[in-house]
């Protein structure tokens, strides 16, 4: 280690160099473990930065354990001989366990001096050779903390339990999903907060795509975050609409709770128009989408206001006075006022077809059971007594009352 010398700049930490590419760098990734853990401490010793010993580890990790590359397809120093490798893979797990053991020990105490992505990487080996469940537990605590820093791709971390039905590891996500929860509000701020919500939405996506992926799972992953967490619900939406593509034989109680985690009022205009002729969702769920943005169209014609002053949602209700439009403007303010009320007629159209369809749906419930119940009725004199009772009772359109004489005569020959 004759040529491992620190500048000024690497200690003092004004400008950071680029240490994958100083000489030193690559000479402490050719040594041997035990020999690096030392080395390590003698950096630590002179004052370099945390940031710069993780890039150092991290570096150092990439070039011995090629899962841990971020390209995943990078050949490090041991496969380029072969007789590096031992025949049995055995050891080769063990050998891999005792290095990521390793490293997991000798990562700086500070949580920001490591990339998230490399961690992740690292509980996925470490998950994949079965190291001891206390390095799991501090590589988890560590991607907690950083896992709005965190990609779709590398969070997606096989299962490697062989009592685990899904493919990927939900209950890890799960895990990782509640320790950031749990964390301090000066760390999962809202910018966090939504990064993560869009993070968690695309691996809903991803796992709903499983067969074998339980709706419990499904629910659980997505009500760890709280409502506040999505500024619009068309991630999870999507997710939803996945799930029940994939999986057509769940009951429409199960369809029920799915949409339950869906905020129409959130949905863009796009989602809007996909949920109103989703054959998918349930009834309820198409009319609450319909209705909401009904909703929206309403306000948006009660912000505009009179055509000759500006209104907005701040202004209490209070006209504001303004310039004098021009006549261009006033048009474009006709139309989009004109394309809004025909959007409102339009949905409440929709909404009246579909409540129309749920009435005749129950009419013809009841009327089905009624008619069975009278069949059964003992007493019951003939079918055509019967089938005056059920005009009478429960009828298709308008009653007209049964009485005798000439009204009587003109029923029965319509009924002819």
């Amino acid at each position: 280690m004759s040529r491992v010398t620190l500048s000024k700049t690497s200690v003092s930490g004004v400008n950071p160099p680029n240490v994958a590419n100083e000489p030193w760098f690559d000479d402490a990734c050719i040594l041997d473990m035990d020999y690096f853990v030392k080395t390590l401490s003698g950096i630590k010793s002179k004052g370099v930065r945390p940031d710069l010993v993780g890039s150092i580890i991290a570096h150092y990790a990439s070039k011995w354990v090629p899962e841990l590359s971020e390209s995943r397809d990078v050949t490090g120093p041991e496969t380029d001989d072969p007789s590096a490798f031992p025949k049995s893979m055995t050891s080769t797990w063990k050998k891999k366990k005792f290095f990521v053991e390793t490293l997991v020990g000798i990562l700086p105490p500070e949580n920001d001096t490591v990339p998230c992505n490399f961690l992740l990487r690292l509980l996925r080996v470490a998950n994949m050779v079965g190291v001891e469940l206390t390095y799991r537990e501090e590589l988890e605590k560590r991607v907690s903390w950083l896992l709005d820093q965190a990609s779709l791709k590398e969070l997606m971390i096989p299962c490697f339990s062989h009592t685990c039905s899904t493919l990927l590891d939900v209950e890890l996500v799960l895990r990782l999903v509640k320790r950031f929860m749990g964390l301090d509000e000066v760390v999962k701020s809202g910018a966090a907060l939504i990064k993560v919500a869009k993070l968690v939405d695309g691996y809903l996506a991803e796992i709903a795509m499983d067969s074998n992926l339980k709706l419990e799972e499904f629910i659980q992953i997505a009500g760890a975050l709280p409502a506040h967490a999505r500024a619009i619900d068309d991630g999870l939406y999507r997710a939803v609409d996945t799930y029940l593509k994939v999986h057509p034989g769940i009951t429409k109680q199960e369809r029920r709770l799915l949409c339950r985690l869906i905020d129409s009022r959130k949905l863009s205009p796009e989602a809007c128009l996909h949920a109103s002729q989703n054959e998918r969702l349930p009834v309820r769920a198409v009319v609450q989408v319909l209705f909401s943005e009904q909703n929206k169209i309403t306000r948006q014609l009660d912000w505009s206001g009179p055509l000759s002053t500006t209104r907005s949602p701040n202004s209490n209700g209070l006209d504001l006075p303004g310039r004098c439009h021009s006549k261009r403007e006033v048009s474009a303010q006709k139309i989009e006022i004109k394309r809004l009320k025909e959007d409102v007629l339009r949905l409440q159209n929709q909404i009246n077809l579909l409540q129309n369809q749920l009435e005749k749906v129950v009419e013809k419930k009841k009327g089905f059971f009624r008619w069975k119940r009278l069949m059964l009725m003992p007493g019951s004199s003939s079918v055509n007594d019967v089938g005056k009772k059920e005009f009478e009772e429960v009828g298709f359109g308008r009653h007209t009352p049964l009485s005798k004489g000439k009204s009587s005569q003109r029923w029965r020959k319509s009924l002819s």
